[in-house]
């Protein structure tokens, strides 16, 4: 998962907010122009986990939140955004993507890897199948979310992706990685 991770990491600069912060997986390979990271994480024990990887960052790590549906920041906040398998999990991931979008600089990123629906029906039936067990098993993950259909719907443009399986279980094991620019925002939606 490292070298997925690394990659997906890539490109980051300036102020990064984490959704998803975890366990601080992605802290140790954060670029060097990455000034401050601000973390959103729900879980406590994640958050317990995280605090050695946050000592030995080499940027602050800020806790701001618990939800990545309703950020505690201005609008036009953050530089970059980061979140490594964490729209499976997520009650509403376009409310969360849309709070990415406004909280991301006009020009901002957002690098995403996450698992999802295969392209592949008999794999994709298999997913639709496992999904209801999946999500009361791990925490609410969900098998058969699309990260290009969901970044689409929410306007995102993507600048580069790759979708493959990696090893393991096939229902389980195909990857999407991708940057996307956020869409323009207008203080008239409502």
């Amino acid at each position: 998962m490292e070298r997925w991770r690394s990659r997906v990491t890539e490109g980051l600069f300036g102020t990064v907010i984490e959704i998803g912060f975890g366990s601080g997986l992605n802290v140790d390979l954060y670029p060097s122009d990455v000034t401050e990271v601000l973390a959103v994480e729900p879980s406590g024990l994640a958050t317990k986990k995280a605090s050695k990887r946050i000592v030995d960052a080499g940027a602050p790590v800020r806790h701001i939140g618990l939800d990545g549906q309703a950020l505690p920041l201005d609008d036009d906040t953050c530089d970059s955004a980061l979140c490594t398998f964490t729209l499976c999990t997520i009650e509403d991931p376009d409310r969360a993507l849309r709070e990415v979008a406004r909280v991301l600089k006009p020009g901002g990123q957002l690098h995403l890897l996450e698992h999802g629906l295969s392209p592949d029906e008999k794999i994709s039936r298999w997913q639709h199948r496992l999904d209801p067990i999946e999500q009361r098993l791990v925490g609410g993950c969900h098998l058969t979310r699309d990260p290009l259909e969901l970044l689409a719907r929410n306007g995102f443009g993507v600048v580069w992706s790759e979708q493959r399986y990696v090893k393991g279980p096939k229902p389980w094991s195909y990857f999407t990685m991708l940057v996307a620019t956020a869409p323009v925002s207008t203080s008239a939606e409502s």
